[in-house]
């Protein structure tokens, strides 16, 4: 069944595609897809793939070797729900079948499900997607409820900004959060080879240092990750939305990056009581130029200020 919902202005600006039988959601701007939301049950976790640039470049990778369990654009964890065992999100893939000696396919032990979509709107230069996911160990026992909400503002010129919101209730039992300080982040971001710092890419961050030596586990407001590909400068800056309390990051130049959770929820283990929630916000702008020449700086303000609502 395909459903396409277009903008109610005159001229259509936003436009979603709904394709449940292929557990796909497509998202163009001005006739131009900018991204896909996947989320079949086959998935071992829901996730966005391809995020298309202004000149219509891929700029994010959906799976690669090594680490082939990133997921372009994706949340992930690992925790323990109160009398059972760890179960790895982060990780998911590898719960999967084994296929051959290196590859894993489903059904997925340990996943995170699509259970349904719960708004989608669109209006003038704005979308909204809300989403209603389970994560489940053992196939079918329900660890914890996330509310997802994703509002997509066209900025002109083929450039955007998403501004996501996603929220783990602790709907089932009290759930442990046990996760490392290394190899986490909230959300994930995963660059596209061409993109990444080991192809010529920049790591910045909004305090004026560059590269993963000086960013990665350091406290900022945004990272911003931008390259020339194809004599094209374009690049992607993850905003932290202000919540009174410090994030640090993780950076990789091969191109996984996001910001983490405040420090006193940062690699250590910590409760999260049934009936009690976690919230994160973050804006993905995806910009022509580099940090500099995409106004990075300037648009975090506008972000942070609301000034695109």
């Amino acid at each position: 069944m395909f459903l396409v919902l277009n903008s109610l202005s005159a001229q259509r600006t936003i436009e979603l595609r709904q394709d449940d039988e292929a557990g796909r959601l497509h998202v163009s701007i001005e006739g131009q897809e900018v991204f896909i939301y996947r989320y079949t049950r086959w998935l071992d976790i829901p996730h966005i793939w391809p995020l298309n640039s202004p000149s219509g470049k891929n700029m994010l990778v959906q799976q690669t070797d090594p680490y082939p369990h990133h997921r372009s654009f994706y949340v992930a964890d690992t925790v323990r729900l109160d009398g059972k065992r760890e179960v790895s999100t982060y990780n998911a893939l590898y719960s999967g079948q084994l296929i051959g000696t290196e590859s894993y396919g489903p059904p997925f032990r340990d996943h995170i499900r699509h259970e349904k979509f719960t708004q989608l709107e669109t209006e003038g230069n704005r979308a909204v997607i809300g989403t209603k996911l389970i994560w489940e160990m053992d196939s079918d026992i329900p660890v914890l409820e996330e509310q997802r909400h994703l509002v997509i503002q066209t900025l002109g010129k083929g450039e955007y900004l998403v501004d996501m919101t996603f929220e783990l209730i602790a709907a089932y039992g009290d759930v442990e959060f046990v996760s490392d300080d290394v190899h986490y982040a909230w959300p994930f971001v995963r660059m596209h080879p061409p993109f990444s710092g080991e192809n010529g890419g920049t790591i910045s961050a909004d305090n004026g240092t560059t590269g993963e030596a000086n960013t990665n586990m350091k406290v900022a407001q945004w990272i911003d990750y931008s390259n020339t590909v194809e004599q094209i400068t374009e690049g992607l800056t993850v905003f932290q939305f202000p919540d009174g309390k410090e994030h640090r990051w993780l950076t990789r130049e091969y191109g996984i990056f996001g910001p983490r959770r405040p420090d006193e929820q940062n690699g250590k283990p910590f409760m999260l009581e049934k009936g009690k929630s976690i919230t994160q916000r973050v804006g993905i702008l995806v910009h022509t130029g580099d940090v500099k020449a995409g106004r990075v700086a300037e648009r975090y303000k506008q972000y942070i200020q609301g000034m695109w609502k």
